[in-house]
């Protein structure tokens, strides 16, 4: 597999000195942004789609028999 986080991470909104490797805080800080960006492009697993839609089902269905306050 490949790693996603790459050496453009580094430069990508860090400093010169994160850059350089000699600021070893702001290295880690830029491969974490470059890793977050890539996970952001992760599609949401259809499992976890299915689990929000049964919550909201039986969230509505609650409602329905008066169990529940209506949403504000």
């Amino acid at each position: 597999m490949e790693d996603p986080v790459d050496e453009r991470g580094a430069t990508e909104g860090g400093t010169a000195k994160a850059a350089s490797g000699l600021d070893p805080n702001g290295l880690i800080g830029s491969k974490l942004k470059a890793l977050y960006r890539a996970i952001e492009q992760e599609p949401v697993p259809d499992l976890f789609i299915d689990l929000l839609q049964k919550l909201d089902d039986a969230e509505a269905c609650m409602q329905a028999n008066g169990k529940l306050p209506p949403k504000v």
